[in-house]
């Protein structure tokens, strides 16, 4: 499967050609799995750039918080998500429940250490169990509430943890954060609407039970890891195949004996992806795109941490030589310039509002020209707000500071 059959089903699975465009937002995250969201301004420019011009930031809030059809959720590789409500269980069965066991073990150290339980028997788990009950229960009194909210209910978010002594990571943090990021891992609570507008992270918290109708008392519904895992892993393939165990467990953030256990049970085939091993389809989803139904090439402006370019681990063969522009140092995507299902540029917007473009190749007229509508659509779309990713990149650097 070459390079080019490979960028046309890109431009068209995730809605980057023009003529693929969707209105329905859940259908936009469904078609790329979820979305990031450790920067929350990505989910609602993700969904922008991939709309038919009929969405709008608010379209993005009403299924987030109103309808509830889409839910924020810690995810794979230890991230931030927004995921359709119907994958949640399996992103929390396949990734989220092993990251809550961990970092409970690792809080009731740090409770230990600080002096805020009692190093005998279990006085660390006793006492994060004890405070977990009481925030939930304060909670569920209040409907919503930020952190600050309730650690004036609830006395154990009040105390002080010194984490990291005597390293270059030495901090000093609330309890309340480490015990929420807790409660959420183990679907017992999710994060609602933040204060501030779309672009800020310091979000309400519900309980599960409360934002979630049908859901289980003590949170998400619960499933087996293994067939979780599977799901997950289906779900990738359906959107981002072809693909290499490599590009599967980077993204799921499995380890390569979770994602190969996965793959024995699913219906799959090799195919050959240019590179030293084989890529992997879903068995029904062989079919080359026709050349009559091949998309013509068109623009696209995807935000930061876009689930498009960070849907692989082997990236050359929609990224080319432009990685050291566009991602920073720990890896993340800045923001991306696309023409005909690859990346050649960047983007910014500048404080006066201003959304300015940067090419890293020759693209001819043409897709100068669609970029710079789509510019111009982009910048119409975000309005007055101004939007820095949370990981800044060269290109976007520069391009802000022209």
């Amino acid at each position: 499967m070459g390079i080019d059959e490979r960028r046309a089903r890109l431009a068209r699975r995730h809605h980057l050609a023009a003529e693929a465009r969707c209105d329905d937002v859940v259908e936009i995250v469904r078609s790329l799995v979820a979305l990031h969201s450790t920067d929350p301004a990505s989910v609602f420019l993700s969904v922008l750039a991939r709309s038919d011009g009929s969405l709008d930031v608010a379209a993005v809030e009403r299924e987030l918080y109103e309808v509830r059809s889409l839910v924020r959720m810690l995810g794979m590789r230890r991230t931030m998500w927004v995921v359709p409500v119907e994958l949640a269980a399996v992103v929390h069965g396949a990734c989220t429940r092993a990251i809550e066991v961990r970092e409970r073990a690792r809080l009731v150290q740090f409770l230990v250490e600080a002096g805020v339980a009692d190093d005998s028997g279990d006085g660390g788990g006793a006492w994060l169990v004890q405070v977990e009950e009481a925030t939930v229960e304060a909670l569920a009194a209040a409907g919503e509430a930020t952190a600050a909210e309730l650690s004036e209910v609830v006395a154990g978010l009040r105390e002080r943890l010194h984490l990291g002594v005597g390293t270059k990571w030495e901090v000093v943090q609330g309890a309340s954060t480490r015990v929420l990021f807790i409660l959420a891992a183990a679907g017992r609570i999710v994060r609602g609407r933040p204060r501030g507008s779309w672009i800020s992270s310091q979000y309400r918290w519900a309980t599960t039970a409360a934002w979630l109708p049908g859901s289980l008392d003590r949170g998400l519904t619960l499933l087996p890891t293994g067939v979780a895992q599977v799901e997950l892993v289906w779900k990738w393939l359906a959107a981002f195949g072809p693909g290499t165990v490599a590009d599967v467990a980077w993204w799921t953030g499995l380890t390569v004996g979770e994602v190969r256990r996965a793959l024995a049970v699913l219906p799959t085939v090799e195919v050959d992806v240019g590179g030293p091993k084989p890529g992997l389809v879903l068995s029904d989803d062989v079919d080359p795109v026709d050349p009559a139904d091949r998309p013509p090439p068109s623009a696209a402006l995807l935000p930061a941490l876009d689930p498009t370019v960070m849907g692989w681990k082997e990236r050359s063969w929609y990224l080319g030589e432009h990685g050291p522009a566009l991602f920073d140092r720990s890896g993340n995507a800045g923001p991306t310039v696309w023409w005909d299902g690859r990346v050649v540029g960047g983007w910014a917007q500048r404080t006066s509002g201003e959304v300015v473009v940067g090419f890293l190749e020759d693209v001819g007229r043409e897709a100068i020209d669609a970029v710079l509508a789509e510019a111009a659509r982009l910048q119409a779309a975000i309005g007055p707000v101004r939007v820095t990713p949370r990981f800044r990149t060269p290109m976007e650097r520069d391009l802000s500071n022209r």
